[in-house]
């Protein structure tokens, strides 16, 4: 097993097959009356969170004391970070601390990389900048499988803002691994020249929505972001979701057994149409639940579980 996990690319498709199947495990464990193991009882695990975030840090945590592991919640806002020190320091602090693995979202690409040199623990990246975010194309893989019940051959489309998505960078290199073939999909000025050349050996590109979903067996939809948007990308919200949201018309256009996905948070309305989100064919909060099953596997498995 690997040391640390910051990136997709760490993982080749055994590696990666071997926490699908792990986290089956969690998953029917999750049913039982009590629900802690004691695989990683006496391990520190720290949340080392940069960014805001909600789904990946609840879940890292649940995923962690589910294991019978000391949490430890690192909050940027509130602590020496704001009094200006840098991640080296703060990483050396939680080294005398003993911690056994930290999982990390900073707002830098590449800080889970710089992190693992000064760490002696296992270090995970809960996302980092623009760049990946490797446990949640995990979860996103896991909820395909649990659905569809394979990998390989799948026809996956990822739609809308690959340029600011890590989901879809960590998706692309993952699903590509385990054999699934991979379109990415949205208006030119957000599938740039550079991650074409980058991700052509691995995906394909189209830039009409509506000629790829009739072959698609899952849709994955990603949230337009805004926040890390300086300049124009398209000319309104409107006009983006009618070239790119997924409504209940464009739907239909799927295949009968094809499902929808998004990692959260979504722009209902933009993106995907509310009846979509929360219809039948949606995975979303399944996304979710499915996500601590796996980030227990993955812990568990860095952690020298067997």
């Amino acid at each position: 097993m690997i040391k640390h996990l910051r990136s997709a690319a760490d993982l080749d498709a055994a590696t990666a097959t071997l926490i699908l199947d792990t986290a089956a495990e969690m998953a029917a464990l999750s049913g039982r009356e009590v629900k802690k193991l004691p695989a990683l009882r006496g391990r520190t695990v720290v949340n080392l969170f940069y960014e805001d975030s909600t789904r990946t840090r609840i879940s890292f945590e649940a995923a962690a004391k589910r294991l019978s592991a000391d949490v430890i919640n690192f909050s940027a806002k509130g602590s020496s970070v704001s009094k200006g020190e840098s991640l080296k320091d703060t990483a050396l602090t939680l080294q005398a601390m003993g911690a056994d693995a930290v999982v990390i979202r900073h707002s830098a690409s590449g800080a889970p990389h710089r992190l693992s040199n000064w760490v002696d623990g296992s270090v995970v990246n809960a996302g980092d900048g623009t760049h990946e975010h490797p446990t949640q194309a995990l979860l996103d893989a896991y909820t395909m499988r649990s659905r569809l019940g394979r990998l390989d051959g799948l026809k996956v489309a990822v739609v809308g803002d690959v340029l600011h998505s890590r989901v879809a960078r960590s998706n692309v290199l993952l699903l590509s691994t385990l054999g699934a073939e991979v379109t990415l999909v949205g208006p030119p000025t957000l599938i740039p020249v550079d991650i074409v050349a980058a991700l052509s050996k691995t995906a394909r590109v189209s830039y009409d929505l509506d000629s790829v979903l009739p072959d698609s067996d899952v849709v994955m939809m990603l949230r337009v972001q805004t926040e890390r948007m300086q300049d124009s990308y398209f000319p309104s919200a409107r006009e983006y979701s009618r070239r790119y949201g997924l409504d209940v018309t464009r739907m239909r256009k799927l295949p009968e057994h094809a499902i929808v996905m998004h990692p959260g948070p979504m722009n209902r309305g933009m993106e995907i149409a509310p009846e979509v989100a929360d219809s039948p064919r949606s995975t979303i909060v399944e996304q979710v639940a499915n996500g601590v099953s796996v980030r227990m596997a993955v812990l568990y498995l860095l952690l020298g579980g067997k």
